[in-house]
């Protein structure tokens, strides 16, 4: 499961938001650490924040589009290459 940390009103994390829809990201939760203490001591500096719970990996920001998909990809995340239709399945 991968998890978004950021926190509200975040230009930063609407970038993030942006290229996670450009990488065609697997679905992912959001979690704002605004009023959480400890995701804010961890993560405060850091936001945004890519964690894939699986592997217990992150992806700091700055990130593209292109680096999203080679690390779902070195996490065995399998996501459709940017300006390819996924595949239509009835």
């Amino acid at each position: 499961m991968l998890t978004l940390i950021q926190r509200d009103d975040c230009h930063l994390c609407d970038l993030a938001l942006a290229e996670l829809a450009k990488a065609r990201a697997p679905e992912f939760e959001s979690v704002f650490l605004d009023d959480q203490p400890a995701l804010e001591a961890r993560y405060g500096a850091r936001v945004p924040v890519l964690r894939d719970e699986r592997g217990e990996r992150e992806l700091d920001w700055p990130f593209d589009a292109a680096t999203v998909q080679a690390w779902l990809a070195e996490g065995g995340q399998v996501v459709p290459s940017a300006g390819r239709q996924p595949p239509d399945i009835r």
